[in-house]
């Protein structure tokens, strides 16, 4: 379930909510007032893992892991 960020227009006070998608009920303020509107905010990205920064996929000598694939694998049928 997302969390969706609301303000109130009475007071200014900002907050956050879980709610489904389907739900279609506007929650009140924590100090009561029901007029609310719901705010547009960016959502949380987290990047994990290998290869985000360009150390992670370019070797030494410049080649990409794909360039490097490929040229073992001719080298290697060309052995036989």
């Amino acid at each position: 379930m997302p969390i969706y960020a609301y303000r109130c227009q009475v007071c200014g006070a900002e907050f956050e909510r879980l709610q489904s998608f389907s739900d279609t009920s506007m929650p009140r303020c924590p100090e009561g007032h029901e007029e609310v509107v719901r705010l547009l905010k960016p959502p949380a990205i987290h990047f994990k893992g290998s290869g985000w920064y360009i150390t992670d996929s370019r070797r030494d000598n410049g080649k990409g892991k794909s360039q490097e694939k490929q040229a073992e694998s001719t080298t290697g049928s060309s052995d036989e």
